[in-house]
């Protein structure tokens, strides 16, 4: 039989004694280790690291760091800083080991990544990434498809985008979004194949996905960028029957449209709607609206429209004090657009050297010529400054 003596001395020591070998032991410790400097925070050591090198070792070493794991900046600062050292090779074994390891099991951390080689640049990894997402133990859904799909738009390259969006959502038994339309249609877009984005919208509205006002706003913006205005039109109308209420965007897209075919009444008479519907128009809106007054000619309406602006509390931005300062010099109001020009100078907001000139030339044309100087005072203490040329041909106005 197993003897319990041994056990009933132990627990015969007192607490005091426990207490005290304790302390001994510890100071024991403390004399014959040597003690060792407590480190930075990893994310403070790895936004300071300038070394592509020391910054790989550096992330790699805390991998599984949670801290580290679910910060996006510190991923996107290190996988920025690496591209720009042009170490992809670096990005790949970071991010290959990052999927490899218990994290790689989210989707969510996986679309991550695979923006984050699309960020790098490296396409082709993005893709490969979605391909192996099983082979981590994740499994695939609409998200991480519009991940990689965003990724592959930004290329523009046709072929690969086609082949994508038509065979990988049939491998893998994923159904298309909204958000997979609106992503598609804007590369098709952008690539100049508005036909194919227009057909594309059609075939998956036959297939449930409707359409939204993103949808809608984004093929208006391409057609009537392209000049083709019955599409777009058309397309408007059809986005009204269809019950969708434009957004801002899409207000705006088709007054620049209207502002182009020099219908400024039209224009302004869309921006009363937009108040009329609840929403507010912004500084671009007021900007496109004015400069349609003033390229048709009434200028009058042009001050009505950025009183209005101001009326409204609404604070003029630099485009907007360009277009008012052009115009109104080209009509002869020299007074309004000196005092226009001051004051968008003061908020060192300065519109283009042309324009300038046209003012300083004007005011010098009419004898102003303390406010000439005034203009080319300001001119000087622009941040940064203007080159030395445009300088010299602003102050060769005075003096010829």
């Amino acid at each position: 039989m197993l003897s319990l003596r041994p056990t009933r001395r132990l627990c015969n020591f007192s607490p005091a004694a426990v207490a005290t070998a304790a302390a001994a032991a510890s100071e024991s410790n403390a004399k014959t280790s040597p003690s060792k400097p407590l480190l930075a925070p990893a994310l403070d050591r790895l936004k300071s690291e300038r070394n592509p090198d020391k910054l790989f070792h550096l992330f790699n070493a805390n991998a599984t760091n949670p801290i580290l794991v679910e910060n996006r900046f510190a991923f996107d600062d290190t996988v920025s800083r690496l591209a720009g050292a042009r170490r992809f090779d670096y990005i790949e074994r970071l991010l290959d080991h990052q999927l490899h390891l218990p994290q790689g099991r989210r989707e969510g951390f996986v679309v991550r990544i695979i923006k984050l080689y699309g960020k790098a640049g490296m396409t082709q990894h993005a893709v490969d990434t979605f391909y192996r997402m099983h082979l981590f133990g994740c499994c695939r859904t609409v998200k991480s498809f519009n991940a990689t799909l965003l990724v592959l738009s930004s290329t523009k390259n046709y072929d690969n985008f086609v082949d994508f969006l038509g065979t990988a959502p049939q491998s893998f038994g994923i159904q298309l979004d909204i958000y997979s339309v609106n992503i598609a249609i804007k590369a098709f877009c952008d690539m100049g194949q508005l036909q194919k984005a227009y057909l594309f919208m059609l075939e998956v509205e036959n297939q449930g996905v409707n359409p939204d006002v993103v949808t809608y706003t984004t093929l208006l913006s391409a057609f009537y960028r392209n000049k083709r205005w019955e599409i777009g039109t058309g397309l408007w109308n059809r986005m009204l029957l269809k019950g969708l209420m434009p957004s801002l965007a899409t207000f705006n897209v088709r007054i620049q449209f209207l502002v182009c075919m020099r219908r400024a009444w039209d224009a302004n008479a869309t921006m009363g709607l937009m108040r009329r519907v609840g929403i507010a128009p912004d500084e671009a809106t007021y900007n496109l609206v004015i400069k349609g007054f003033c390229r048709a000619g009434f200028i009058d309406m042009a001050k009505k429209v950025f009183d209005a602006l101001l009326g409204e509390g609404h604070k003029p931005n630099s485009k907007i004090y360009q277009t008012m300062i052009h115009y109104l010099c080209k009509s002869g109001d020299f007074n309004l657009a000196y005092t226009m020009c001051r004051d968008s100078m003061q908020k060192n907001w300065f519109p283009n050297v042309d324009t300038i000139c046209m003012l300083l030339k004007s005011l010098k044309g009419i004898g102003q010529i303390n406010r000439a100087r005034t203009i080319l005072m300001l001119v000087k203490r622009r941040k940064p400054p203007f080159s030395s040329d445009h300088l010299t041909a602003m102050w060769s106005i005075l003096n010829s």
